[in-house]
């Protein structure tokens, strides 16, 4: 069984940094890995993805502001925010595939465990 747990949410102004972090405990050997995001009455995105072999993918919104990457020692996701803005705002989730191939095209239903999210807040 693989527990994700988020942190490092909170809330910052326009243009301004967050990294939020994802730990990982259980086997996750041969997972790839996800950043999502839901805001109210939106179907949960995928905005940043890491391949076993450290391939990235992201979506558009988000190239060149957000930077996805996993400390393998540690066992933990992280997404590095910057330029942030206010449509960024929404509670943001990890979640893992047991494959070696994850994107951000790939539907959520394609993941097999999540964790609890946490939320970002930007504001203008």
């Amino acid at each position: 069984q693989v527990q994700l747990v988020e942190s490092g949410g909170g809330s910052v102004q326009a243009g301004g940094s967050l990294r939020v972090s994802c730990a990982a405990s259980g086997y996750t050997n041969g997972f790839c890995m996800g950043w999502f995001r839901q805001t109210p009455g939106k179907e949960r995105e995928g905005i940043a993805t890491i391949d076993t072999d450290g391939s990235t993918s992201y979506e558009d919104s988000v190239k060149g502001r957000f930077t996805i990457s996993h400390d393998n020692a540690k066992n933990t996701l992280y997404l590095q925010m910057s330029s942030l803005k206010p449509e960024d705002t929404a509670i943001y989730y990890c979640a893992a595939r047991l494959s070696s191939y994850c994107s951000v095209s790939l539907f959520t239903t394609s993941y097999d465990y999540w964790g609890q999210g946490t939320q970002v807040t930007v504001s203008s």
